[in-house]
């Protein structure tokens, strides 16, 4: 009986020890993130100086410089205060998608008329934040760098790797979100 009662403490005596913390088997130095920020750094800068040179060669159109890291001009400007979409209102425009070289990827016709439901639906982020300056019948040429438009990923279709875009969208009318 004592060996019963001394086994017993020993077991629970030993199950009570606390874990030691396990040692990491590999440290990371950061150096790939570091990389990456570099390339991405680079990659920006190169896009960047492509869409100067583009606008540089076009002095005839104003281009405004976006809070959001891209540059559009108007076609058709609506100077008198109207509506913008704003959080669940419903846009109805279309567009057409070009390669900074002026070759289309996507034509209007081609993708014919969209509808998107603001900041609820998937849409490339460029397009999203370019939508949200826009008034009912505006027509705007906005020129994305690729991290704007599809970016590393590219659509899985026509628009590659690291594609800057140029993207002339025609907004045919806003519907307010109705409020419930």
């Amino acid at each position: 009986m004592k060996y019963i009662i001394l086994l017993i403490c020993i077991i629970t005596l030993s199950s009570c020890k606390t874990p030691e913390a396990r040692k990491p088997e590999s440290v990371q130095s950061g150096s790939f993130y570091k990389e990456s920020a570099e390339r991405n750094k680079k990659l920006n800068a190169r896009e960047r100086t492509k869409i100067e040179t583009l606008m540089a060669q076009n002095p005839e159109y104003d281009y405004v410089a976006s809070n959001s890291g891209f540059w559009y001009r108007y076609h058709t400007k609506v100077a008198k205060d109207t509506l913008t979409p704003g959080f669940g209102d419903t846009v109805s425009f279309k567009y057409d998608v070009r390669d900074l070289n002026g070759n289309t990827i996507y034509s209007e016709n081609e993708l014919g008329n969209q509808t998107y439901v603001m900041d609820q639906q998937e849409i490339f982020t460029g397009l999203r934040e370019g939508l949200k300056l826009m008034k009912p019948t505006e027509v705007v040429t906005f020129l994305f760098p690729s991290q704007k438009a599809y970016g590393y990923y590219g659509d899985k279709n026509k628009i590659g790797t690291n594609i800057p875009l140029i993207v002339k969208v025609t907004v045919n009318n806003i519907t307010p979100k109705i409020n419930n």
